[in-house]
């Protein structure tokens, strides 16, 4: 499963810029996030969704396995 979140932002017409100000996360993390090099924690996802005023499910793509996990920075129990 992987963030949509370039799709989405454009979608909606926001810059990466804008989405930083709202949001608080650097530029530069946002275009990791969307070039796949940084996989979010799910609370950044969240505030990423707050940002574009979405529930943080939107931003996910979910044409994956079901074998696919979210990264959150926790260890599986």
């Amino acid at each position: 499963m992987r963030v949509k979140l370039k799709q989405v932002r454009e979608r909606l017409f926001v810059t990466q810029a804008e989405l930083s100000e709202r949001t608080g996360i650097t530029e530069a993390t946002i275009s990791r996030i969307e070039n796949g090099q940084h996989k979010a924690r799910i609370s950044t996802v969240r505030r990423l969704a707050d940002g574009l005023g979405l529930k943080p499910e939107d931003l996910f793509d979910w044409s994956g396995t079901e074998d696919e996990t979210v990264e959150t920075g926790k260890a599986a129990a």
